[in-house]
């Protein structure tokens, strides 16, 4: 899912943010907003890693009681 977003921010920083027609017009979101979308659900995935990024580990070498 956040390819395709990812795409779609790349996607709209590249056209127009209006544009008008003979059938209407049409006006994109903010890119701004788009940016904070992105980094949102990316933030969301990223917690959601069953690995996590850093553990601390009691080592005990044998022998010592």
């Amino acid at each position: 899912m956040t390819e395709e977003l990812s795409d779609t921010i790349k996607n709209a920083a590249q056209s127009p943010a209006k544009a008008t027609g003979d059938s209407g017009s049409v006006e994109a979101h903010p890119l701004k907003d788009q940016i904070a979308a992105d980094k949102y659900l990316k933030s969301q995935t990223a917690m959601t890693r069953i690995k996590k990024g850093l553990r601390f580990f009691k080592l005990v070498p044998p022998g010592a009681d």
